[in-house]
């Protein structure tokens, strides 16, 4: 790892949740052409309602785990 991606990895590792969540949207979407990402009003309302969730503290997880065996169960391997 470059030293500037070490510095700039733990400037982002200070940054509260909300921040950590925004800049890796971010990032990802600077993967691909944003043209790839057109969403329509429902989908942007349900962004905005789950990242306010997070930022109020109130979102609930769950460990990656479960997530897997979910998808496991429902997709096969």
């Amino acid at each position: 790892m470059s030293t500037a991606m070490e510095n700039v990895r733990n400037e982002a590792l200070t940054l509260s949740l909300s921040e950590r969540a925004s800049l890796a949207h971010e990032l990802i979407l600077s993967l691909d052409e944003p043209a790839n990402y057109d969403l329509g009003p429902n989908q942007e309302l349900e962004i905005a309602r789950r990242v306010q969730v997070v930022r109020e503290g109130s979102a609930e997880g769950r460990p990656v785990a479960d997530v897997f065996c979910d998808i496991k169960a429902k997709y096969g391997t």
